[in-house]
């Protein structure tokens, strides 16, 4: 199993002066669920090297087991230090792939014309794609075969207004992840506020919050499985 996790490079936070970036639960819950059964990863994002991590993911009221794992792990930090170039990568070498969220990616990831063409390559080719939180905003431009919005006609969750709201973004990130699915055409639907959730539609896998990462890759790996 190759699999590919595809992680942002943007680090600020609009116009705040705030840095953003990844969210660390994101990433590391779902690198373990793919390293613990014996996946090969590739790490990428579109700057290569060190991905900028959220620092409101570095609190210690946000640390989970996979997180501490994560810290202890210096194999693991190796790793996520030299991510390759996203522009470096093709898709036929790759059976699956998996997008962390936090909010960068709402400014890089969801306009980046590599990452889009590496989706839509993936889904054509009946591999799985999966993203969670805020993460499936990757979706945004992405088509389906057909020439449609890819999201259109299925089922999708991701990062709720409610939880934007929450956390005092809604008016900084450059769109909201629920009206953007909607306004794709996409059948979203939501669980309770930080509570895990995870949809899947034939070979799209999509998480509503950083409690999601962990069973979206449990997801992912069952489909790599059958």
């Amino acid at each position: 199993m190759n699999i590919l996790m595809v992680l942002t490079s943007h680090d600020q936070l609009g116009n705040t002066g705030h840095k953003t970036g990844f969210w660390l639960e994101e990433f590391a819950a779902p690198y373990y669920v793919f390293k613990d059964a014996g996946a090969t990863l590739t790490l990428a994002s579109p700057a290569g090297g060190q991905p900028p991590l959220d620092p409101k993911s570095d609190d210690p009221s946000a640390q989970t087991d996979a997180t501490k794992r994560f810290k202890a792990d210096p194999e693991a930090q190796q790793a996520l230090a030299s991510t390759v170039k996203l522009d470096s990568v093709q898709a036929a070498d790759y059976d699956a792939v998996f997008y962390p969220g936090g909010h960068g990616p709402l400014w890089d990831l969801a306009e980046d014309k590599k990452s889009i063409e590496l989706i839509e390559t993936l889904y054509a080719a009946g591999k799985p794609v999966a993203a969670v939180c805020h993460a499936p905003g990757v979706l945004r431009h992405v088509k389906a075969p057909n020439g449609e919005l890819l999201v259109k006609g299925k089922k999708v969750a991701g990062f709720t207004n409610s939880e934007e709201a929450a956390v005092q973004l809604t008016d900084i990130v450059p769109f909201l992840v629920e009206d953007m699915l909607v306004q794709a055409g996409g059948h979203y639907s939501k669980g309770a506020d930080w509570q895990p959730y995870v949809v899947r539609e034939g070979n799209l896998i999509t998480g509503q919050n950083p409690a999601s990462s962990e069973p979206a890759a449990e997801e992912l790996l069952q489909l790599l499985k059958k």
